[in-house]
């Protein structure tokens, strides 16, 4: 084999190399775009949205003020901590916090601060961040119209480490709950708030709040029930959020 044979194997070679490399690389182009999060911007539209794509849910915590590992409370059916930060919530593109700023009625009035205060979107733990109501308070939170819902964070209060009793988490088409009522958690594993046995776990209270996954169910009104906690008879609320997309 003389030397121009041997130079043109060794450039054909290099030629194969190198087409290779560019179909791998078209490749893996091709996949990141398609796993990529489309960007949603003011002119987005929800038909520009497919809703069956999911990404993780954008919650903001606010600073943490404690570690909450190592309680010690005599609370029954009480969960274990996770020991690592929760676990990202995937919901369908689009899908927003549809209770910022929304009306709240309360079946008492507030002893500390006003209903709006858990709407607004402070979640920092500070004095003049959280709303107290006495016992077994109810809240109802309006969406204003239908909505998707996906995913309830409330924040009670997580300035110090509580446990909060008879949570119960409700939604239903009218006000009053008295249409199209569903439960979306409930631990009053008595029945004391009248609302029905609960069979969910009770928590601590932590700057992550408390995530109830409403898989998708549809509901214009969102209403929260408690009963005082292993600090007093008060109840406190920081921060209510709902995870919804509007229902067209």
């Amino acid at each position: 084999m003389n030397k121009q044979t041997v130079r043109l194997i060794v450039v054909a070679a290099a030629g194969l190399v190198i087409v290779a490399g560019l179909f791998r690389m078209r490749l893996f182009s091709s996949h990141t775009s398609a796993v990529k999060a489309p960007v949603i911007t003011e002119q987005t539209t929800p038909k520009d949205i497919d809703p069956c794509e999911l990404v993780p849910l954008d919650i903001r915590l606010p600073k943490p003020m404690f570690t909450s590992g190592g309680y010690s409370f005599r609370v029954p059916n009480l969960e274990r901590p996770l020991g690592k930060p929760r676990p990202p919530f995937m919901a369908p593109v689009g899908t927003r916090n549809v209770a910022l700023g929304k009306p709240v009625s309360s079946s008492s009035d507030p002893i500390i601060g006003a209903l709006a205060m858990i709407t607004d979107g402070d979640k920092e733990a500070g004095s003049h961040s959280y709303v107290e109501l006495p016992p077994s308070a109810l809240i109802t939170i309006d969406l204003e119209a239908e909505h998707r819902v996906y995913a309830v964070v409330i924040w009670h209060y997580c300035q110090q480490l509580r446990v909060y009793f008879d949570v119960v988490v409700q939604v239903a088409d009218d006000p009053d709950f008295v249409t199209n009522v569903r439960t979306l958690f409930n631990n009053d594993i008595d029945n004391s708030a009248s609302l029905g046995v609960g069979k969910d776990m009770h928590y601590v209270e932590t700057t992550e709040g408390k995530l109830i996954d409403a898989k998708g169910i549809k509901a214009r009104y969102v209403r929260l029930h408690s009963n005082g906690s292993t600090n007093d008879d008060l109840n406190h609320y920081i921060e209510v959020e709902v995870y919804g997309r509007l229902v067209e």
